[in-house]
């Protein structure tokens, strides 16, 4: 499956939000590699899905949770990202207004600078 494809069988809200999320990740990470792994898209650094992985979002009924492999290092002056497992932050976005571009941006570049490091 691809990302598109991920995105093709979500509800219409639900893709609508990770079609403007999509591209945002890709801008801030222009060399990660984008796949299905575990079953919803991921950004990674590596040669193979899941190595290095920067970022992940995943649809679920009311919202979509994206994700930092890395989050809880990274700071937020925001407050909006929330612990999550092991190093991971989240945040969930219920409505397109919930994405701030220039907000996931530089989290995503602080998220490639600490795998790149």
């Amino acid at each position: 499956m691809s990302i598109d494809e991920y995105l093709a069988g979500l509800a219409g809200p639900l893709r609508e939000i990770g079609e403007k999320l999509t591209p945002i990740i890709a801008d801030a990470l222009p060399g990660a590699t984008g796949a299905i792994w575990h079953g919803h898209p991921v950004w990674s650094l590596g040669d193979r899905p899941g190595q290095r992985p920067v970022c992940f979002f995943k649809a679920y009924r009311a919202y979509v949770t994206f994700g930092l492999w890395r989050g809880q290092e990274i700071a937020d002056p925001s407050g909006r990202l929330a612990p999550a497992a092991r190093a991971m932050a989240t945040v969930q976005l219920r409505d397109v207004a919930d994405l701030d571009p220039a907000l996931f941006a530089g989290w995503l570049g602080a998220a490639a600078a600490l795998e790149e490091a």
